[in-house]
């Protein structure tokens, strides 16, 4: 077998490389005039930090272009862009009439590869970013999660984390995105089935200031909660009748919900939920007294 070629490490340049099916070129560094230059349609990011461009611009004024942009041409003469759109933008601001740049030559589709995978390897692009990047790349570009996991240098665990999150109702992705809640937390969350739960957690985090551990928890205590209700309605069509009167009986003396586990043999066990310390306590007080 052939070894598996190492993606990391190996620079944007190499993954832009691959990204590409079509045979292209690149051409030395050209001055192109930047009224000549048009925003990629293909852009992933709809959203860019005007404080940072305006702190790239000063600094272009003060030490020029250090990075050039890379451009395709387009059969009208004009270039459009692949990668650099805030040096664009914060060249324009400087008050550039030209700009350094690479020309490629790319067809539409390895244009939105190669700009989605320029994007992905950002480092201040949010979760919701990199999630909508990776669909777009899967579904325009019909890769596989594998192939997708290959192209960007991820591996195929992260990849699906990250597209697990578009599952998120919208309000929880907008806060994602907005940094109301952490990738972290937006990962624990999704861990919930239902949506109105979900947003619930999502309330509750940003309301208490919840950490990350803090959720796990509730997520646990809450999908422990789901399953004993779902193993009581099953069980409850298996028990004997002694046993289901039993199980009413413990939980009106207890007041709160108790499950028995049986196998065909007859043993099993008992399980009495409760939902705080406090409740905790009030049970184990009952207990107490019974041994009294």
């Amino acid at each position: 077998m052939n070894p598996k070629k190492p993606v990391l490490g190996r620079g944007l340049g190499a993954l832009i490389d691959e990204a590409v099916h079509k045979p292209h070129s690149i051409e030395l560094i050209n001055e192109i005039e930047i009224e000549k230059i048009e925003v990629n349609p293909f852009q992933p990011r709809k959203e860019f930090d005007e404080d940072l461009i305006d702190e790239l611009a000063e600094s272009i004024k003060q030490v020029g272009i250090i990075q050039p942009i890379t451009v395709r041409k387009t059969d009208k003469g004009t270039f459009q862009i692949i990668s650099g759109e805030r040096r664009l933008r914060a060249s324009k601001k400087a008050g550039l009439i030209k700009i350094p740049a690479y020309i490629r030559t790319a067809d539409e589709q390895g244009m939105l590869e190669m700009a989605l995978i320029e994007n992905i390897q950002r480092e201040d692009l949010n979760a919701i970013e990199v999630a909508i990047s990776y669909q777009r790349l899967m579904e325009e570009c019909k890769l596989t999660q594998e192939n997708l996991s290959d192209r960007v240098g991820k591996k195929r665990s992260t990849v699906a984390n990250y597209l697990r999150l578009l599952k998120l109702p919208a309000e929880i992705q907008l806060g994602l995105r907005n940094g109301k809640i952490s990738m972290g937390h937006a990962r624990a969350i999704v861990n919930i089935e239902d949506p109105e739960t979900q947003l619930m957690i999502y309330h509750e985090a940003i309301k208490y200031d919840f950490s990350v551990r803090k959720i796990e928890e509730v997520v646990r205590e809450l999908s422990v909660e789901e399953e004993l209700k779902k193993e009581t309605i099953t069980k409850a069509k298996l028990l004997p009748e002694e046993y289901t009167n039993l199980k009413k009986h413990l939980s009106n003396y207890f007041g709160t919900p108790v499950a028995f586990k049986r196998d065909n043999n007859g043993k099993g066990k008992i399980v009495i939920n409760f939902n705080s310390d406090d409740e905790l306590e009030r049970i184990v007080s009952i207990i107490d007294k019974i041994n009294n």
